[in-house]
């Protein structure tokens, strides 16, 4: 069943009959839905306008899709999930698209169901409920309320979907998560391939352990994994 709220949602895609395209489909499942034909006037409405998701073109005009992207990671301090749509389907494109902050990659030619079920996948994923606010493991620390984490007092840049797993394995440290309870928080009933939750534990783990910081996030080969300080009794 559907979510019965409104989804507001940002299209950047140059080409305008596939763009219209999509509009009309999910206008037609509820979402509230805004448009971009260029990368210019994308990043302008996805820094001033409170979407809940983007779908992203790569191949745009002005600026392109990867660059928006990391741009509103970077620059603009922005969480929103953004589901990149191309036609490029290898695994080095789809690596480059969540290494600059997105949350999940869709390739061309795709069904609009498809769509619909992954941007309802990604925005109730990312929806924070639980009414602790304050997570901490050793100098890890995640404010629920402001989405900021910060290791060692240093502000940490996180997509949403990395910052939704590690929220995950906060809250259960320092028990062990399983790849399946990981994927069923994140993605629900519609996972992405299985190099998506690869690459996404990639970048939790080049943003929370960095180099010279004793590492916080450790893989049980075959069962999952975990936030733990090692040094803790």
């Amino acid at each position: 069943m559907h979510d019965s709220r409104a989804i507001s949602v940002l299209i950047v895609e140059d080409n305008k009959d596939l763009a219209t395209n999509i509009a009309d489909y999910l206008e037609s499942k509820g979402y509230l839905v805004d448009t971009a034909m260029d990368g210019v006037t994308g990043l302008h409405l996805a820094v001033t306008c409170a979407y809940e998701v983007i779908v992203l073109d790569l191949m745009l005009p002005g600026i392109d899709g990867l660059t928006l992207c990391r741009r509103l990671r970077q620059d603009a301090q922005s969480f929103v999930p953004v589901l990149i749509l191309s036609a490029r389907d290898t695994l080095n494109d789809k690596a480059a698209g969540f290494g600059e902050g997105a949350d999940d990659y869709l390739v061309k030619p795709f069904e609009l169901r498809e769509l619909d079920l992954r941007l309802r996948a990604l925005t109730r994923r990312s929806r924070p409920g639980e009414t602790q606010r304050l997570l901490a493991v050793a100098d890890l620390a995640f404010d629920l309320d402001t989405f900021v984490v910060r290791r060692a007092g240093k502000p940490l840049t996180l997509p949403a979907l990395p910052l939704k797993i590690l929220e995950l394995l906060m809250k259960r440290a320092p028990g062990v998560v399983s790849r399946r309870d990981i994927e069923r928080a994140v993605w629900g009933d519609s996972p992405p391939d299985s190099d998506a939750l690869r690459v996404h534990m990639h970048t939790l783990r080049s943003a929370i352990d960095p180099p010279g910081q004793r590492p916080l996030l450790h893989t049980l080969r075959g069962v999952g994994y975990q936030i733990k300080d090692a040094l803790a009794v």
